[in-house]
Parts: structure tokens; sequence; C-alpha cells
């Protein structure tokens, strides 16, 4: 039984961990109870510790604390949506703990989870219980009383996780959703994948085989050769979807050959893969349903892409350079997340200095976003993540900020953030505008339009596959199988009725046709309103709309 680790070994687990949950991330994902199709926990935690994995194949320190330090410095960087960074917490409060050692026990393994539960727990504004931060506490407190009988780490890990799994089959009864729907907390889940894979690798057990090897899942193409004007279908679309119907995949083939170009369909007795560049990402997954549930999607805008990646190609230094951080030029600046090109030139318009691709469906990392902060050449910067689970990621820049001070505005979607922007006072001091833009964000409520990705029995709702569901404020407000329907019950509802102004962002799916049919939809419910239709060019949502 192993008693000691070193920083070499420590490495090894990681990178088997990251391989543990690579493999099981899909699993992770179907415990999230809401239908949506977005950036999920397995997802987000797999690509988290997949910049940790890759960061220590390149480099194995031998002590355990400078070991430890190189993974919690990597997991910062990575993380991504609300459970990336709960995961970099508890590693940061981990290598807090060990920094100085050589090698470690279970003893002082035990004493080092305890510091990253504390770390989590302090940095959560509201901690929750039935969710990841329950279950890591409590394997910790595990872990303690196993060192106090034998102090050997594979001993402690293994105490740790058992009792870890005992707590996550009981965040069922302490989350009311998760109760609901039958099921277990997906964090909390991949917190007990990533120990059970360290574990593994002290035990000499195979590490799973992945396609990257360890190395995190590549984000974004390389559209460095690609001249900006001359792509013709916008959305780089993959999706893996399981075969759980008679229909042959060569139909799809067709069907997706008609929408885009560089069309890549691997298909076996389980799973459909895909690879195609189209302006119509929803059709493709609305298609790509009738043959099976959706097991991952990734959507990428390449024209978006193409102008970041040359920009942040002039502006990289050589690797080991000291970081770039551009000199203010003015007092404020404005770094903002927004998946789709209409809603991009939105901000552009303005004002805002740094444009992040992402969204519901693609969290950007806090390395994406320090790096926006970064680049803009201002004494302060304001970051709207305009979505929920990036709030914490953007949070994370805070202390990283480096000649510039950095304020995130606590933005959950899009309108959000246009409206917290639109009252920015350039000659107001930091203070007053941020109580301002704080005030304005919340005078806007947001509904969104987009589809079920698999049958759910959320909240009264029986929800099958394929429906169009309507959110606002990120609550269920129905389903329909006909979407003016959904349109036009949302037209009539309290908060549109109630506003003054009325946006209506289309996004990549819908045509301006359809979108002037939703306009007319309210125009004649919402007469004393005064509406605007933009195109957001927005995936997987075909509607945003924001009642002021």
């Amino acid at each position: 039984m192993r008693e000691r680790i070193d920083g070499t070994v420590f490495a090894r687990m990681i990178v088997h961990a990251s391989a543990a949950i690579h493999a099981q991330k899909q699993p992770i994902n179907e415990l999230n109870v809401f239908p949506v199709p977005d950036g999920d926990t397995g997802t987000n935690m797999s690509l988290t510790i997949g910049t940790a994995a890759a960061e220590l194949s390149k480099k194995a320190p031998r002590a355990v604390g400078d070991a430890a330090h190189a993974c919690a410095t990597a997991l910062l960087r990575g993380a991504r949506g609300n459970s990336g960074v709960i995961l970099s917490l508890l590693f940061r409060g981990f290598a807090k703990s060990v920094k100085d050692k050589e090698e470690m026990d279970g003893r002082e393994f035990a004493i080092a989870l305890d510091w990253g539960v504390a770390a989590a727990y302090k940095a959560v504004m509201k901690p929750a219980e039935g969710t990841i931060l329950t279950v890591s506490r409590i394997a910790a407190a595990q872990a303690a009383a196993a060192a106090r009988e034998n102090p050997a780490l594979e001993s402690v890990l293994e105490a740790a996780i058992a009792e870890g799994h005992t707590a996550l089959d009981n965040t069922v009864n302490q989350n009311p959703v998760l109760k609901k729907a039958g099921v277990v907390d997906a964090g909390g889940m991949g917190f007990l994948v990533i120990l059970q894979g360290m574990l593994d690798e002290l035990r000499g057990r195979p590490m799973p085989e992945v396609e990257d090897s360890g190395e995190p899942p590549k984000e974004k193409a390389d559209f460095a050769s690609f001249d900006t004007a001359g792509i013709k279908f916008g959305y780089c679309t993959e999706f893996i979807c399981s075969r759980d119907t008679k229909k042959d995949p060569e139909a799809l083939r067709g069907f997706l050959s008609a929408l885009g170009d560089s069309l890549v369909l691997v298909d076996d007795d389980s799973i459909i893969k895909v690879h195609v560049h189209t302006n119509h990402p929803g059709k493709v997954l609305e298609e790509a349903l009738t043959y099976g549930a959706l097991l991952t999607v990734k959507i990428e805008n390449m024209r978006e892409q193409h102008t970041e990646i040359l920009e942040e190609a002039a502006d990289r230094a050589p690797e080991g350079s000291p970081r770039y951080i551009a000199p203010a030029e003015k007092k404020y600046g404005v770094v903002a997340v927004a998946a789709g090109e209409g809603l991009a030139d939105v901000f552009r318009d303005l004002g805002v200095d740094g444009i992040i691709s992402g969204g519901q469906t693609m969290n950007p990392s806090t390395e994406d976003i320090m790096r926006e902060i970064d680049r803009t050449p201002a004494e302060v910067v304001f970051v709207l993540p305009n979505n929920k689970n990036i709030i914490m990621a953007a949070e994370q820049c805070i202390p990283l900020a480096e000649g510039k001070r950095v304020v995130v505005l606590p933005t959950k979607t899009v309108p959000q953030g246009i409206s917290a922007l639109m009252v920015l006072d350039p000659e107001a001091d930091t203070e007053d505008n941020t109580a301002a833009m704080t005030e304005a964000i919340a005078h806007v409520k947001t509904s969104e339009i987009t589809y079920a990705a698999r049958d759910s029995d959320f909240d009264g709702f029986a929800i099958k596959r394929g429906d169009y569901l309507a959110l606002t404020e990120h609550q269920l407000f129905g389903t329909e199988r006909k979407l003016e329907k959904l349109l036009k019950r949302l037209a009539e509802d309290a908060p549109q009725q109630e506003a003054d102004f009325i946006n209506i962002f289309y996004g990549a799916d819908v045509s301006e046709k359809e979108a002037r049919k939703a306009l007319e939809i309210f125009s004649h419910a919402c007469p004393n309103a005064e509406i605007t239709l933009l195109s957001g060019g927005q995936p997987v949502y075909y509607y945003m709309i924001s009642a002021e």
C-alpha cells in the first residue's frame, strides 16, 4: 500500500484523473436536470482539469508542493463554469497546504483536502448543500478520521472516496430540484471521479484511453490561414449523438451536405460523430436529435474567432516572456462575453473594448477572460459575463489583474449586459458607475426560447426532446410544439405587457422573415411598448427578448 508520494507521482495522479473524468464526462453531463443544451458540468470539469494535466505532462516537479502549485495555477487559468471554478478553488487551497513539502502522506493529504474545502466555501457567496461543496467537505472530514487510524495515503484516499459516495447519494435529499428529478449532484460526482482517478493511479490501474491522451480538448480551430471574407459558412458545429433509431446515417450526411461544407461524418453501432461548417447549427442539431440523444455539442463562430486569433497572435509574446499588459489610455474599459456575430456587433457599437466568444454552449475560461482584460487599455475594466455560469470564472480574474482594477458585474444575460453598458458614464467615479450599472441590471427582464435536448419531467412540465422551451429569468416559462404559439404566450406575459422597451434578438437559425413574424406578434400584443428587432446571430437560442 502506497504511504507517501512526491511531486512526480502527484502529477501522474492528476493526469490519470483528467483522463478519468474525460471518459465519464457525458454521464456526468446527463445528471444536469434542466434539458436545455448548455456547457454542462462534466464538460466544464473535464476542460478545467485538462489544463492541469497538460501542464503537468510537460513538467513534473519532484517536490509535491511544486507539483500542487503548478496544478492549482493551471486550474485557475483553465477554470470553466461554476463547477470548474469550484474545482480550481479546491486545488488552490490544497496547494497552499503543501507548498513547502517534498512529499506527503495520508495525514498531510487529508489536511490539504480540508484546506481546499475551506478555500472553496470561503469563495462561494452563498454555499448550498447538496452540491460539490457538500461532497468535498464530507470526503475531507472522513480523510482526516481515516488518517488518525492509518496515515498511508492510499488508505486515506480510499476512505475519502467511500464516504464521498455516501454524501453524493444523499445530495438527492438535500436539493429539492435533484430530489424531484431523482438524480445526484453532477459536480459532486465529477469530484469523486477525479479522486478515483488519482487513487487508480496509485494502484497501478490502467488509465482510460482518450483521444487527446491527457491534453485538454482543442477549443478553437486554427483559422489563421483563412480569409474571413471567404468564410461562407460561419459556424463550426461538432457533435456526437447516440444511434437510438434505425434511421440511416447516410440520410443525415445528405441533409448536412445541403446545409454546409467541410462535412465529416463517422458512425458505428452506437454513435454518430459529425463535424460540419454551417450557418444553421440549430437545424443541424434538430436533425441530429431524430437519430438519437446528443452526447456532446460544440459550436464556434469562425469569423469572430479568426479575428481574435490573428489579434492574439500579433500580441502573443514568446513562451517565458513577461506578460503583456496594455498601458492605460483611458479611465474605463469594458470586456463582454457574447456568442453570436450580431450580439458582438451590438457590444462593439456601444464601445466595448474586448469581446470573448462564449455563452451557454461554451463557457470561456478564466484565462480567456484575463487575456481580454490585459489587452484593454484602461485603468478600470468592467467585465460583463452575461451568463450565470461565467460569473465565477470572471471573478477569479480580480486578484490576477496587474496594473488595473477589475470590476465584474453580475450580468446573467446579454440584455442585462447591454443595459448595464448603456448607463456607463465616463466622467463618473468607479463606485457610482458600478452602482448605476448594477441598478440597470435589476430593471431588465429576459426571456429566451430554445429547444429541449432530451426528455425531462421538470417543475411540473412533461418535456419531450425537440420541444420549444421558453425561459424567463432562467426559469421554465412553458413548452410548445409550435414556436409561434410560444412567442404569443411570452408576448402576453406580464414583463412584456408592462414594458416600455422590448428588444428581440433573433438567432443564427432564424431567418429575417421568421423574425419579422415574431415582431408582428409582439407588436400586436404589446401596443404600448417600443419594440426593436435585432439580428443577434446567437446559436442554440432562437430568440432572446429583453423587457424594460
